[in-house]
């Protein structure tokens, strides 16, 4: 009869093997050293492996995880007081680590999520990168942010882009902070070697050729540009989507549905394409005390509170969320969502990539059973 048996070798694979219960000593002692050198070559044998590689399902390594917003909010009023912005790249951003992730700053395995505070009067200066980005306004206003030239106003529940490759800096006109929500594919774009980012080239910040320019053009509703001479590519030309309009759509919806919760796509205005090619963007208004039904999806997703309260559980895990959490859904986990009062909440996801690579596929479950609430990490 066959059983595992772990190898005596110093290796850096796993070593347990399938093996007849009577197998002599000598051929433990030959197998270990074959898998010595085998390490010592960087190869790897699938046999003492093939099972952790290809599971039954899905086995994400990043964890259902929460961030408070008051615990946001206060460590980068802290980083305000003591870390200036300056050139070279920086920005005053707090990463969402995911514990799951062996110390990566990265909120899930292909998405970057963070919290970006800028005081009253502060600019952060212009660059460029391969990643894509995404802001999310959570407070604040008096804000642009200038791409390629067009300084788009942000204001409390706005959405503005920065597609891949184009330069873009903010710059805070008023006299209070300003606080939003960074999505970007950094851990898409690292994993494939990918990375590039530029300085603008001189100046700290570079000129404005207009105000809201790739709104006026794109924001109709109901209606698509033909603008002459130019190409559609695969990022939305629009920059910013107005929460006024989002609202309202939200408000419309929800009236006529039956269902507990209402969602919105982000969209090309011109090719009706997600507003990014790696990343997906969603606002969802989830009606008071009516939770929505468990499901299961292929891809992660990072939710943030922008209105409401409630609470969502994962994989069995109750997490209470409030306005300005932020909370992580990883991929496959089984969530459902209850809020107490009528509640907004934006989303990210890494669809976009799943769905181009035929891997999509979700499954709806019944009602879960609590097994335990999310306490959060370490006070501080």
């Amino acid at each position: 009869m066959a059983n595992h048996r772990e190898i005596p070798a110093q290796v850096r694979f796993p070593t347990a093997t399938e093996l007849d219960a009577e197998v002599p000593g000598q051929v433990i002692t030959e197998i270990a050293d074959l898998y010595t050198d085998l390490d010592a070559l960087n190869l790897q044998p699938l046999w003492t492996q093939n099972a952790r590689l290809l599971s039954k399902v899905p086995r994400p390594s990043a964890l259902p995880w929460l961030w408070r917003h008051g615990d946001l909010r206060r460590m980068a009023e802290r980083s305000k007081d003591l870390i200036t912005i300056s050139r070279g790249g920086d920005r005053r951003v707090l990463a969402l680590a995911n514990p799951g992730l062996g110390g990566k700053p990265f909120a899930t395995p292909t998405l970057w999520a963070a919290i970006q505070y800028l005081g009253g009067g502060e600019s952060a200066p212009g660059h460029r990168h391969s990643p894509a980005a995404i802001r999310f306004v959570l407070e604040g206003s008096g804000t642009i942010t200038t791409v390629d030239g067009d300084a788009c106003e942000m204001r409390s529940g706005d959405l503005i882009l920065t597609p891949p490759w184009q330069f873009h800096d903010h710059a805070n006109e008023s006299g209070s902070p300003m606080i939003w929500f960074d999505g970007l594919d950094l851990p898409i774009v690292s994993h494939l070697d990918a990375i590039f980012f530029e300085l603008f080239p001189g100046a700290d910040m570079q000129p404005v050729r207009g105000r809201n320019i790739s709104e006026g053009i794109y924001g109709g509703r109901a209606t698509v540009p033909r603008v002459e001479g130019s190409a559609t590519g695969p990022s939305s030309p629009l920059l910013v989507y107005r929460y006024e309009d989002t609202g309202k759509s939200l408000a419309a919806l929800l009236a006529h549905s039956a269902g507990p919760m209402v969602s919105l796509e982000y969209i090309n205005p011109v090719t009706g394409a997600g507003v990014l090619p790696t990343i997906g963007c969603y606002a969802h208004r989830i009606a008071a005390r009516r939770p929505t039904v468990p499901r299961r999806e292929v891809g992660s997703s990072v939710f943030v509170v922008y209105r409401g309260s409630g609470k969502s559980i994962i994989d069995g895990v109750e997490f209470a969320w409030g306005e300005g959490d932020v909370f992580v859904v990883p991929s496959w986990a089984c969530v459902e969502h209850h809020a107490n009062v009528e509640s907004d909440l934006f989303s990210i996801t890494d669809q976009p990539v799943i769905k181009a690579l035929g891997l999509y596929r979700e499954d709806f479950e019944a009602a879960q059973k609590v097994v335990g609430v999310f306490e959060g990490g370490n006070d501080v």
